[in-house]
């Protein structure tokens, strides 16, 4: 007679906490692909913040600086009428928050943003640091 072994799965615990706080799976990457992909990096002395963001226009995409963070935000409404269809209305809608900490250094005035085929490129100047100044060191004698 062969006898069963109950196994235990080692991300039960963290998948049931995720359920309870946030009501999805972590595990799953089906809820991961509704999430723009974002890269920050640096290029040519300027920090780059690049959103992919398909299904969006420019019209529907927010960016603006709230204290120290760039908050890249979209909304998209779609509503579809279609009259040989039963439908009363059908709408979807599709939303995004993005916040990235700006470095002390980043010039807030200076800051542009272009959106060319579902891709928000924003490109944010850094500024120069000083020069480091040298002090001269006496010799500790009165003049």
């Amino acid at each position: 007679m062969s006898s069963l072994i109950k196994y235990d799965d080692p991300f039960e615990e963290l998948n049931s906490l995720q359920r309870r706080f946030f009501g999805d799976d972590l595990l799953l990457p089906t809820m991961t692909s509704n999430i723009p992909v974002t890269d920050v990096y640096q290029k040519a002395g300027n920090l780059v913040v690049e959103t992919h963001m398909p299904n969006f226009d420019k019209e529907d995409v927010d960016i603006s600086i709230d204290k120290d963070n760039l908050v890249i935000s979209a909304e998209r409404h779609d509503k579809e009428e279609d009259k040989d269809k039963k439908y009363f209305v059908r709408e979807s809608s599709n939303s995004f928050y993005r916040s990235i900490t700006l470095p002390e250094r980043a010039d807030r005035e200076a800051i542009k943003a272009d959106m060319v085929d579902g891709k928000l490129v924003v490109t944010i100047p850094m500024a120069k640091l000083p020069e480091p100044h040298k002090i001269a060191i006496g010799d500790g004698k009165k003049k």
